[in-house]
């Protein structure tokens, strides 16, 4: 006689946006593999009472209620509310939150020991000295949800660490891959955010516009996976069936593959790495051939080795690299800088700072908000004196 799997209880941090809605479409479509136990949301009353009263879920969390915000019965409110979810007891914690707004929630549900799915990987780069520390500490587990991330998490079971040679993140490259770079001044927040292959939500479009978002990536893989900046490499796949690739020192590469649908991921964290029957479309590599791969062009796409630079720095750089981008982009969708503005801003920050360590959440705060800050002024006074 074969016992059911027992039903793995899902905290989901950042319930509403484009992740948090794919977790929730899994976790529906799964009822006796997954139970939604706590749910917190940002600024959305009305969306995360669909989502508790979809799933019965009695603790929910709004960090940002407005004056006329209607809450769920029950709801609590702010980011210690949103940190006490974290920190409950369930089997797995999604965290979905956008940029660094997340980084006290998921300390928290590492401090509790927790398995944590992250598709922020935002945290990891602005704190992941501190975020490794934490988790050794409380032995906790970090499972990525990235696509990227995933599909080497994928490629990496069961081998050998001192076995790999090199790890490569793919990339679409945008919507700007081969948009004459003497037009990039002009281009407007709606064309960035027109992204030809993946549904995300606005700024992870913007970023993969400006290939930002590879940089992240980059600094995050190397903190994931314990390898050096020099041994991550990026490669442009317009069509992202290919997810990213490992090269093993034996000659030897194994590729994750599949249709772009982020739910295939998030399902795989949610499981714990175990595949479940029919999540996403499957792929017949006859109908996806020819397979276009191409090197990076640093001159349209300067943000990796930007990234690269502040990652080989350490302490607290990434963090000022994550936190002057996310200004930097809610600038230019503000229309207060230009789309070839950002990562010269973002580059200015970096070369104007001079911070140390990143052991602690205060510093790590603190070198966030100088970076905000710093962007923020430049913009004023280059907006001031067009």
């Amino acid at each position: 006689m074969t016992l059911p799997t027992p039903r793995r209880r899902v905290v989901l941090l950042g319930a509403t946006g484009s992740i948090g809605r794919q977790a929730c479409d899994v976790i529906a479509r799964y009822p006796d593999r997954f139970t939604l136990v706590g749910a917190v949301a940002g600024s959305s009353g009305a969306a995360l009472a669909a989502i508790a009263t979809r799933f019965g879920v009695t603790r929910t969390a709004l960090v940002h209620p407005g004056p006329d915000t209607e809450l769920p019965p029950g709801c609590a409110t702010g980011i210690d509310a949103a940190c006490e979810i974290a920190a409950m007891d369930a089997d797995v914690v999604c965290v979905a939150i956008t940029g660094a707004a997340a980084i006290r929630p998921t300390l928290a549900a590492i401090d509790a020991g927790a398995t944590v799915a992250t598709a922020t990987k935002e945290v990891l780069v602005m704190a992941g000295e501190l975020v490794k520390a934490r988790a050794a500490a409380a032995r906790a587990r970090i499972i990525p949800i990235d696509s990227e991330h995933s599909a080497l998490w994928q490629c990496l079971r069961g081998e050998d660490p001192a076995s790999v040679s090199r790890l490569v993140l793919t990339a679409s490259g945008g919507p700007f891959l081969r948009r004459p770079l003497d037009t990039f001044a002009s281009i407007t927040p709606a064309e960035a955010l027109a992204h030809p292959t993946w549904n995300m939500g606005p700024k992870v479009t913007i970023d993969s516009a400006t290939m930002m978002n590879k940089g992240l990536e980059v600094i995050e893989a190397h903190f994931l996976f314990d390898v050096e900046y020099s041994s991550i490499d990026v490669a442009i796949h317009p069509t992202s069936i290919v997810h990213s690739w490992v090269e093993f020192q034996d000659g030897a590469v194994i590729a994750q593959m599949g249709l772009p649908d982020m739910r295939v991921p998030i399902a795989l964290a949610l499981a714990d790495g175990e595949r479940l029957p029919g999540v996403g479309p499957h792929l017949d590599l006859r109908d996806a051939s020819p397979l276009e791969f191409l090197a990076v062009d640093e001159a349209r796409f300067p943000a990796v080795a930007l990234a690269r630079s502040a990652g080989e720095r350490g302490g607290l750089a990434p963090c000022v690299f994550n936190a002057a981008n996310e200004e930097a982009v809610m600038a230019f969708t503000a229309g207060q800088c230009r789309f070839d503005e950002i990562v010269p801003l973002v580059s200015d920050a970096l070369a104007s700072f001079h911070g140390d360590s990143a052991s602690t959440l205060d510093g790590v705060l603190a070198a966030d908000t100088w970076a905000r800050g710093f962007v923020r002024a430049t913009t004023v006074g280059a907006v001031a004196a067009r």
